[in-house]
């Protein structure tokens, strides 16, 4: 019985073995999307396909804006607006785009660095809303339409080298450089839809994006109690 029961205790440790090698030679891995064995251009040309079929994405980490960083936090929702917050120096805003109206809400740093003292006092966690197409809060609609942000940087480049293929959060990428003066490096997915995954510059325009959640579901609500900038100026 002994023997018997040892036999089979082998047995089932071989077979859990087998499991977990068939596993990993493929069970869990995406199929690749043959953008890797393609030249530069045409790489960068299918992500830009990709983005254009795309509903929304996650976009978040630094972009250059008048010699600092701004870090930003964006979920767009095509071309339909967005929301989320970005923030210099740890002054902070809160904003939402639906269509042509904008709304933010900057902390009492924000205004201070933007606005004054005064502002700041006034505006300080209170909502503000604006017109999107005009005005000072026109410059949130190119943040918060996919196709204009994500497809306008895949389509201003100068030439591209194709690099090595890796893996940024466990997804295999392949890496894109533009060798333009202020450039930087796209990595781009290798499996599934070949959607930008990460944007990393250098030198002066210095900076990293990460994109992500493509295509979920993005709920844009207008908040309560804005401000209309348009009564306040009469």
């Amino acid at each position: 019985m002994a023997s018997m029961r040892s036999r089979n205790l082998c047995l089932i440790a071989l077979l859990a073995l087998l499991i977990v090698a068939s596993a990993g030679c493929g069970g869990s891995t995406k199929k690749t999307n043959g953008v890797a064995s393609k030249p530069a251009d045409a790489i960068v040309a299918a992500a830009a396909a990709a983005t254009n079929s795309a509903t929304s994405v996650h976009v978040s980490g630094t972009i250059p804006e008048n010699g600092q960083l701004l870090s930003i936090d964006l979920h767009i929702a095509g071309s339909r607006g967005g929301s989320g917050w970005m923030a210099e120096k740890g002054a902070r805003a809160d904003i939402i785009r639906i269509g042509s109206k904008a709304y933010m809400k900057g902390s009492a740093a924000f205004w201070r660095s933007f606005g004054g003292k005064a502002a700041a006092q006034i505006f300080a966690g209170r909502w503000i809303m604006g017109s999107a197409t005009s005005g000072n809060f026109a410059s949130l609609t190119p943040l918060t339409d996919l196709h204009r942000f994500v497809g306008g940087m895949l389509s201003d480049h100068g030439k591209l080298v194709k690099g090595a293929t890796t893996t940024i959060a466990g997804r295999s990428v392949v890496a894109i450089t533009d060798t333009a003066t202020q450039g930087g490096t796209l990595y781009i997915a290798a499996t599934g839809q070949s959607y930008p995954v990460q944007l990393v510059a250098t030198g002066k325009s210095a900076g990293k994006l990460t994109f992500d959640q493509w295509n979920a579901v993005v709920t844009l609500t207008a908040p309560k109690g804005a401000i209309d900038l348009k009564k306040l100026a009469h």
